[in-house]
């Protein structure tokens, strides 16, 4: 059985708090970010890479197994640990609801978390790109995808955004509240297949396709920048607003531990989270 709502809040905000303190080492903090944008980045290109020859045969069946090779992405992050910042909307704003974290906290951790996933984004790409195993229809598909996305209208990658944050937080919020290994993956899994196979937006899985088009010609930063421009505030709304917030107020809003002092060494991080 799920543990209860209000203990995943007390978890939660313990996450909140470690974050918070991570991000002050920020070096170390922009590292596991960096790692996290790869790790999205390895279920992009394996998306790309499995669906590339559907999509040139006109298979009806290309999306479904988009969205089935994408759930590595969480997985690499949840498992192997990295910080990436979809995650972060959502357990930056239950620890600052609950009295946590501050406000200047939620800021840093958002902040670092988004540089280092772009640039661990577009590094991936470049390993990628050098390593030519795009060429040919996977070229043309990311062409494809990067084309069709920078035509959509503003308050369509908003919406989509939105929409898509909010099964991936619900993936993450589904995955604390269970201890089985296997039940976390499959509910990763299930809720990323979801986000992929509607063609919702991440912002974070933009930056490598967009990275992989700017490399191959076939796109521009200013078509990466301007997606970006709609979909960050969209994840922070779906992810962080939706998810977080409302299953904070599902929580019945009760502090349930109080305010802490942010830790400056790693004994004291230990103490406040346990």
């Amino acid at each position: 059985m799920p543990i209860p709502i209000p203990d995943a809040l007390d978890d939660a905000g313990a996450i909140a708090v470690a974050k918070a303190a991570q991000v002050r080492r920020l070096p170390r903090y922009l590292l596991s970010s960096a790692f996290a944008g790869a790790f999205v980045g390895v279920a992009v290109v394996l998306l790309v890479s499995v669906s590339a020859p559907l999509v040139a045969s006109g298979n009806a069946a290309s999306k479904l197994v988009q969205g089935t090779v994408f759930g590595v992405a969480l997985t690499l992050v949840v498992f192997a640990g990295a910080e990436l910042f979809t995650g972060n909307a959502m357990y930056m704003l239950q620890g600052l609801v609950a009295r946590r974290v501050r406000g200047r906290d939620v800021v840093a951790v958002w902040g670092a978390s988004l540089a280092g996933n772009f640039v661990g984004s577009i590094g991936f790409a470049a390993l990628v790109h050098g390593a030519g195993t795009m060429a040919g229809a996977g070229e043309g598909l990311v062409a494809s995808i990067t084309d069709a996305k920078h035509a959509l209208a503003g308050p369509q990658l908003l919406w989509r955004s939105v929409l898509c944050n909010l099964l991936v937080c619900l993936a993450l919020w589904m995955a604390g509240r269970t201890k089985s290994d296997a039940a976390k993956l499959v509910v990763l899994w299930w809720a990323l297949l979801a986000f992929i196979a509607s063609g919702f937006e991440h912002s974070i899985a933009n930056m490598t396709i967009f990275g992989l088009g700017i490399l191959e010609g076939s796109a521009s930063w200013g078509e990466l920048f301007r997606n970006l421009a709609w979909t960050v505030p969209g994840n922070v709304l779906g992810g962080g607003v939706l998810v977080g917030l409302g299953y904070s107020y599902l929580g019945g809003g009760v502090v349930r531990r109080p305010a802490v002092t942010i830790p400056d060494t790693a004994d004291d991080l230990l103490s406040a989270t346990a």
